[in-house]
C-alpha cells in the first residue's frame, strides 16, 4: 500500500548503463511511459553530458523515409492529457528516462534537480537491476532503501549502509536528501547468467514495486506474457545444457534454503553489495571504460 510520502507529485527516474542489469530498470520507466502516453516536457543538452563513442547516436528512418538522429540523453515526461482522462491517479506521475552521463556528473545533477524543481517533485522513486547469484525461475527479488528518515519510518524500510563506488542513482540521491525532497530506491536482482538479454521478468517485478509503493495501477498483459516467455525460454536452453541445469538446480535450493519468498532483506543487500564491487573491480581493471 502506498503511503503519504508518494501522495504528492511524485518522479520515477531510470537509467540506462551501469545501474541497469538486463535493462529491467529503464525497460519499467519505458512501459510506464508508453502506457501514460509520455510527453516530453524537458531535457538535457546531450553534448555536454556523453560521450558518443561510449554511447553512440542512431539512425533510423521516419514516415516518410528521410534519415533521422536519435542522440543518446536525459528526458522528463508527464502523462497526456488523454491517458490521464483514462487513469486520473496518473496525474501526480512524472518520469525521468535516460543513459548515464560519461561527464560533468555536477552539473548534470544540478540540471536535474533545476527540472525537479521547476515541476514541484516531492518524491523521487529511483529504479536499479543488479546482476546476482539468483535462479531465473523464482520470484525476482527486490529491494527497497533509503536514506531518507520520513520516509524509512513511512515505508519501513532500511538505510543503505553501502560504502564504495556508486552511479548516477546515488549522486542525484544525496542532491535529493539536501533539498528535503524524499527518495527511495528500489533494485532488481536479474540471474547472472542471462544478462546478455533483457530481463521482462526483473522488469516486471519492478514495475509491481512501483505501483505498490505511489499507489498506481498498470496494464501488465504484454509485459507478463513477455516475462513468461523468457523464463521458459531459459528453461529449455537449460534442458538441453546439463552443466547450465545443475548450477540453476544449485541456485534454486540456496535460494530456498536461506531466502524468503519475496526475496528481500539481508541477502539482497549483501547481492547489492557484492554486484557494485565487482562492477567497481572491472572498470578498474579496464581504464578505457569510464567510471561510474
Amino acid at each position: 500500500m502506498s503511503g503519504q510520502i508518494f501522495a504528492g507529485r511524485t518522479l520515477i527516474v531510470a537509467f540506462e548503463g551501469w545501474n541497469d542489469a538486463s535493462e529491467s530498470a529503464s525497460g519499467a520507466v519505458k512501459f510506464i511511459c508508453e502506457q501514460i502516453k509520455a510527453d516530453v516536457v524537458a531535457s538535457v543538452d546531450p553534448e555536454d553530458y556523453y560521450d558518443f563513442q561510449f554511447t553512440r547516436p542512431t539512425v533510423s528512418y521516419d514516415a516518410d523515409g528521410a534519415r533521422q538522429l536519435e542522440w543518446p540523453g536525459t528526458e522528463m515526461c508527464i502523462p497526456a492529457s488523454e491517458a490521464i482522462a483514462e487513469n486520473p491517479t496518473w496525474s501526480k506521475i512524472s518520469v525521468l528516462i535516460g543513459t548515464e552521463p560519461a561527464r560533468r556528473w555536477k552539473s548534470f545533477a544540478a540540471e536535474v534537480m533545476e527540472m525537479i524543481e521547476d515541476r514541484e517533485i516531492e518524491s523521487v522513486l529511483f529504479l536499479g537491476a543488479m546482476l546476482a547469484d539468483v535462479p531465473h525461475s523464482r520470484p525476482i527479488g527486490v529491494m527497497a532503501t533509503s536514506q531518507n528518515d520520513l520516509a524509512r519510518k513511512e515505508l519501513d524500510l532500511e538505510k543503505s549502509q553501502y560504502e564504495g563506488p556508486v552511479g548516477i542513482l546515488s549522486v542525484l540521491g544525496i542532491e535529493l536528501e539536501k533539498a528535503g525532497i524524499p527518495a527511495v530506491a528500489i533494485w532488481a536482482s536479474v540471474p547472472h547468467y542471462v544478462h546478455n538479454t533483457p530481463s521482462p521478468k526483473a522488469t516486471l517485478s519492478l514495475l509491481i514495486e512501483v505501483e505498490r509503493l505511489i499507489g498506481v495501477q498498470f496494464e501488465h498483459g504484454k509485459l507478463a506474457e513477455e516475462a513468461f516467455a523468457w523464463e521458459r525460454g531459459i528453461d529449455e536452453i537449460a534442458e538441453a545444457d546439463e552443466e547450465m541445469a545443475g548450477y540453476i538446480s544449485q541456485l534454486e535450493k540456496t535460494r530456498d534454503e536461506v531466502e524468503s519468498p519475496a526475496a528481500t532483506g539481508e541477502s539482497l543487500a549483501k547481492e547489492f553489495e557484492k554486484f557494485l564491487r565487482a562492477e567497481s573491480k572491472d572498470e578498474t581493471e579496464n581504464p578505457e571504460e569510464p567510471q561510474a
